[in-house]
Formats: structure tokens, C-alpha cells, sequence
């Protein structure tokens, strides 16, 4: 017998397989595919700023070596 305060395994299934099937139900494909679209710029613009700041980086520090010489 299960105690007061034991929550089943088949009660937990159950609320955790119904909630995601209700969130599920709600997605659009449409909504999916403009995430991952929007994902994607995302990385690809962070990833070429994080290149031009590198890129300025080296140009500030060569500079500078060069008139600390």
C-alpha cells in the first residue's frame, strides 16, 4: 500500500506525458522552423562579430607594440 505523502510512477507518467502533449498540440511548424531559422542568424552573427572583434584586437595590439618599440 502506498504511503500519504508517495506519488505513484503511473500518476507521474501520466502528468508529465499530458502536460508535454498539451504544449505540443499549441507549436506551430511554422513557429519551429522560424526558431531554428532565427537560431541559426543568431550564431552566425555572433560568430562573425566575435571574428571582427578578434580581428580588431590584433590590429589595437600590434599598433600598440609598435609605438611602445
Amino acid at each position: 500500500m502506498a504511503d500519504f505523502h508517495s506519488i505513484e510512477s503511473d500518476t507521474v507518467a501520466g502528468t508529465i506525458g499530458g502536460t508535454l502533449l498539451t504544449i505540443a498540440v499549441h507549436f506551430d511548424g511554422g513557429d519551429i522552423v522560424r526558431t531554428i531559422v532565427f537560431a541559426s542568424i543568431g550564431a552566425l552573427v555572433s560568430f562573425i562579430v566575435s571574428l571582427f572583434c578578434k580581428w580588431i584586437w590584433k590590429l589595437i595590439t600590434a599598433w600598440w607594440k609598435k609605438d611602445n618599440v
